[in-house]
């Protein structure tokens, strides 16, 4: 299963996503969940708690509320980015590492890698800012190709999450000091060496691949796919000073290269490459054409698809909503592609809020 980025917007959305996954029982079933960005803090807290999953004999967690749920409900409601950047401006340490503070304080205390369960294997993705690569944190392995794997890493829980979503420019990098004799040698290509091995500088894994895909693309022929990432809007008279001008191309680039890996996912459920099914926040549940979908207006889900990327505090009835979204969109495209023989909802997860 892949998660993408989005701020709070994907972390609320992937966790209507991992409830609907539950109740069909379908958790106990993933062999591997990547992800980048927002998404690696669902994942973040998913992966902590699941040695704490009561599954009953249909696969179903019975205390996902409790363990998993209700710990990201409460930290929305704080808002991290803000204060990061104040405090990285104006005190010690970057704006990613005051991020990893906040994560460390309020979701995983000192845990580490090491306190993520064998199966699934959790893979949270940044991209490196020095070797252009994935770099990838999990219990076995943290690993960049180019400069080199360490085994059984017992790095934080709360920094590889930092420095997935470590957002560009502001929340961007964030900087890990490691010792350099803990990569394996001969497991990088090029660039096994001090500094890449001694001193990480860390960005967004969405940078690099904003749905997490590139660490399951070649071992899983099944693959679900949860996307809320965000959408660049049109803008009829651009900025033509160099530094707006700038920051908008490489929204192009960014643009496009998102683009491009829905296409490669979505064109290989078409060709029978590979089965499963992908699900966005901006997807119409109406194209599904299921008689019992939930009721989702497609003008009310896209505002919910329009939350800004923030790690910024968000109101009750909001993150009731993208649960809900999350929720729908994920059964609908379960139901309709992977298997139709699943139960239909009884309604939303929060029934008052629906999605508008």
């Amino acid at each position: 299963m892949c998660l993408s980025g989005g701020g709070y917007r994907a972390m609320l959305f992937h966790v209507g996503a991992i409830w609907r996954l539950n109740d069909f029982g379908y958790l106990p079933k993933l062999e591997r969940i990547s992800s980048v960005s927002g998404g690696s803090i669902t994942a973040g807290v998913l992966g902590l708690h699941w040695p704490a999953l009561n599954f009953d004999a249909n696969g179903v967690a019975q205390n996902l509320q409790q363990e998993f749920i209700e710990p990201i409900l409460s930290f929305a409601s704080r808002t991290v980015d803000v204060w990061a950047i104040l405090a990285g401006i104006f005190g010690p340490g970057s704006i990613g590492n005051r991020v990893a503070g906040a994560y460390r304080r309020h979701l995983f205390g000192n845990a580490t890698l090491q306190d993520l369960p064998d199966r699934p294997r959790f893979v949270i993705n940044a991209t490196s800012v020095q070797s252009g690569v994935l770099s990838r944190f999990s219990k076995p392995y943290f690993w960049d190709y180019r400069v080199g794997q360490i085994k059984s890493p017992a790095i934080e829980l709360a920094n590889a999450v930092a420095a997935s979503s470590a957002f560009p420019p502001v929340l961007s990098p964030l900087v890990l000091d490691l010792d350099s004799a803990l990569f394996s040698p001969g497991t990088g290509t090029d660039l096994e060496r001090a500094p890449y091995t001694s001193k990480l500088v860390l960005t967004d894994g969405g940078v690099y691949d904003n749905l997490g895909l590139e660490t399951v693309w070649k071992e899983y022929d099944t693959v679900l796919v949860s996307d809320a990432g965000g959408h660049m809007p049109a803008q009829p008279k651009p900025w033509r000073n160099w530094l707006m001008h700038s920051v908008r191309v490489l929204g192009v680039i960014d643009n496009q290269v998102r683009s491009l890996r829905k296409r490669q996912v979505v064109d290989s459920y078409i060709k029978k490459e590979r089965k499963g099914t992908y699900w966005g926040i901006r997807t119409n549940i109406s194209d599904y054409q299921l008689a019992n979908a939930l009721p989702c207006p497609f003008e009310q889900t896209l505002r919910l698809a329009d939350t800004p990327t923030r790690l910024k505090g968000v109101s009750r009835l909001e993150k009731e909503r993208l649960i809900n979204w999350g929720f729908a969109v994920t059964d609908a495209a379960m139901r309709r592609h992977v298997d139709p023989g699943l139960s239909t909802p009884l309604g939303f997860p929060y029934p008052a809020s629906a999605v508008g």
